[in-house]
């Protein structure tokens, strides 16, 4: 019974006081009150479009990013469930290498198979070559097998269209 009780009350609060923070976002619904229940903080993608750079019309959608490009994957299940082969992307090319962070999903052309590989950059380092960038597939076991240079990266995904 109390621990219903604590259940609503936190509901509660939560609700009315995002209602006046948050009076029109989205809010993921989120048990961060209740210790075993609190989802994991896990690395998120940057903000490389502000939220003035998007307009929404009953027709269209205009995304202001000069430079993007549009990108299609195939079906190698490496990045499930966040995008498949039936999605498709939007990428920025950036223009340094203080530009992609972990979290980022970079495109990349790897040295080793020579494929152009969509994954999620789990680190960034520096050794005697300069600036690199460690990445893994979301459903892979393993980070790949190189390290990313910033010659290799081919663009930075600010959208994901399903």
């Amino acid at each position: 019974m109390i621990i219903l009780a604590v259940f609503s009350l936190g509901w509660l609060l939560n609700t009315v006081l995002t209602s006046f923070v948050y009076y029109d976002a989205e809010k993921p619904l989120s048990f961060g009150f209740v210790p075993f229940l609190k989802s994991p903080e896990r690395q998120s993608p940057s903000d490389h479009i502000k939220e003035s750079q998007i307009h929404v019309y009953d027709d269209r959608v205009v995304i202001d990013a000069p430079g993007a490009s549009w990108a299609s994957f195939t079906d190698t299940n490496s990045m499930d469930p966040f995008f498949d082969e039936t999605s498709n992307s939007i990428e920025l090319k950036p223009s340094s290498p203080a530009d992609i962070n972990p979290g980022d999903i970079i495109s990349y052309r790897s040295g080793i198979t020579g494929d152009l590989i969509v994954h999620r950059v789990v680190s960034r380092g520096v050794d005697d070559s300069g600036v690199f960038y460690l990445v893994k597939g979301d459903n892979n076991p393993v980070q790949d097998p190189e390290k990313v240079r910033f010659e290799q990266v081919h663009g930075v995904l600010i959208g994901i269209i399903y």
